[in-house]
């Protein structure tokens, strides 16, 4: 398992009236919570007047009843949940980020990672911009307010932001008098809105935060389009549409939430598909299908579907542990792997079980969840992967940054199922992906399995570029 970290999760409320726009952001962010453990934020809007509360921890710790309280009512809001794939975690990197500036206020949410943050803060701070974080969302903020002190308004000043900014970013930003929900050219990462009955509008990064606050879904931001909310109504700007659409695929495979609705279908189905096509790949002879939860059950289910093997529970998640990946170094990984799962005697002792999970990453952590069958009675372990080997880094928003954590990268296949200690091990062939969602005409980035960038990308990467130590640094 060792998984790759998470993203970042982002939403954003509009209302023509003040109302409590903070519980609604909250919920949102709640729904959103798989996306980033971190650290939380919500920046709430009256009439101009920007209140913010952001800290490091859960959605649930960070927003206290009393913290609420202080947020009070407005007509806008904007929350953000985060796990940090530029820039070191604490409260400093925190989102959204909150700008002032001669025209007014800007508060800023980023899912994603841009691929020239360096050469853009470098350029900022040589004209005297000073930074008081080391994520690249600061970036895109100081990006936009320049451009905004010649803009005519601040829709204008992010469509020229845009032209500097590269790589994958969905944001969701908002003006004293404007919400605005942007999305980078290739269309990386997911971005969405709906309607409240209410009339509010909501956007976010899956339908699943449209849902926990009875928005009706309405449809995908663009990749490249700009969408106003204003209480004049909805303004979409498409100046900056029309490259290739390039969605991250791991979309469908892990990060987001199975009931989501992303690009027009369904996480659920799309891993079931995964789960189908490692059925019709690998034909092993097995008493028991069980998935690794969660993000490996529905694989699971597709593969017992297609393939004829019943489904198990074989495996049952401690719900009050947070993802491993979330866990700082190894040791603490394997550890949380010990006390967040337990396995099910009664559905693997004696039975030959094929385990489904979405990734191998390091495989660090696969290696425990295997004695743990093995302990409760399993005969045979297979493992399947609903994702191809990760042969490359990422420079889109997902914390993969060298090949030598990979190892699929060091190992070969027979050598991964040795290290784990499965009887067998199989991932999923890269030709299935084009078919997770839909009928193969997506444009998906398959970088980290196939080295296909979409964009330029830098010749090194550092997540934490800003916080090297200096005998760590380039002469």
């Amino acid at each position: 398992m060792a998984k790759i970290n998470e993203e970042c999760g982002v939403f954003g409320i509009f209302s023509d009236k003040k109302t409590d726009v903070a519980h609604l952001t909250y919920y949102g962010l709640f729904a959103l919570q798989h996306r980033g453990q971190e650290s939380a934020g919500i920046v709430v809007n009256d009439d101009g007047v920007f209140r913010v509360h952001k800290d490091d921890g859960l959605v649930n710790d960070v927003f206290t009843p009393r913290v609420m309280e202080t947020l009070g009512e407005g007509n806008m809001a904007v929350g953000h949940v985060r796990y940090g794939t530029t820039g070191s975690k604490g409260v400093a990197n925190a989102q959204p980020i909150v700008v002032r500036h001669i025209k007014g206020s800007m508060a800023l949410a980023h899912n994603g990672n841009l691929v020239n943050s360096y050469e853009l803060r470098t350029q900022l701070e040589e004209q005297g911009s000073i930074f008081h974080t080391t994520s690249d969302t600061e970036v895109i903020s100081y990006i936009i307010t320049k451009e905004r002190i010649n803009a005519c308004s601040i829709e204008e000043a992010v469509g020229r932001a845009m032209k500097k900014i590269k790589g994958a970013y969905s944001l969701v930003i908002m003006s004293p008098q404007k919400m605005i929900a942007v999305r980078d050219p290739n269309g990386f990462r997911p971005l969405c809105y709906g309607q409240r009955e209410d009339g509010s509008y909501v956007v976010a990064s899956e339908t699943c935060a449209l849902d926990s606050v009875n928005a009706r879904f309405i449809r995908d931001v663009l990749p490249g389009e700009i969408v106003v909310f204003t209480k004049s109504g909805v303004l979409s700007i498409k100046d900056n549409c029309g490259a290739r659409p390039s969605f991250c695929v791991f979309e469908y495979i892990y990060f987001a939430r199975p009931d989501s609705i992303v690009e027009g279908f369904s996480v659920h189905e799309a891993r079931k598909r995964a789960g189908a096509f490692l059925a019709e790949e690998y034909k092993i002879d097995a008493d028991i299908v069980i998935g690794v939860p969660d993000s490996g059950i529905d694989a699971a289910i597709g593969y017992s579907q297609k393939s004829g093997i019943p489904y198990g529970i074989g495996l049952i998640k401690n719900k009050y542990i947070g993802r491993t990946f979330i866990a700082p170094g190894q040791k603490s990984r394997e550890n949380l792997v010990r006390i967040k799962l337990n396995a099910v005697p009664s559905t693997v002792a004696g039975k030959r079980v094929i385990m489904v999970d979405d990734s191998i990453v390091r495989g660090t952590t696969s290696a425990p969840i295997v004695r743990l069958l093995r302990a409760a009675g399993a005969t045979e372990v297979h493992m399947l992967s609903s994702a191809p080997p990760f042969l490359n880094p990422c420079y889109y928003g997902t914390d993969i940054d060298s090949k030598e954590n990979l190892i699929a990268c060091t190992h070969t296949v027979p050598e991964i199922a040795k290290i784990i200690g499965v009887d067998s091990l199989g991932y999923l062939n890269p030709k299935y992906l084009p078919y997770l969602a839909g009928d193969g005409s997506k444009g998906f980035c398959t970088a980290c399995f196939d080295g296909k960038y979409p964009t330029e990308v830098p010749a090194t990467v550092h997540k934490n570029k800003f916080e090297r130590k200096i005998n760590e640094k380039e002469v």
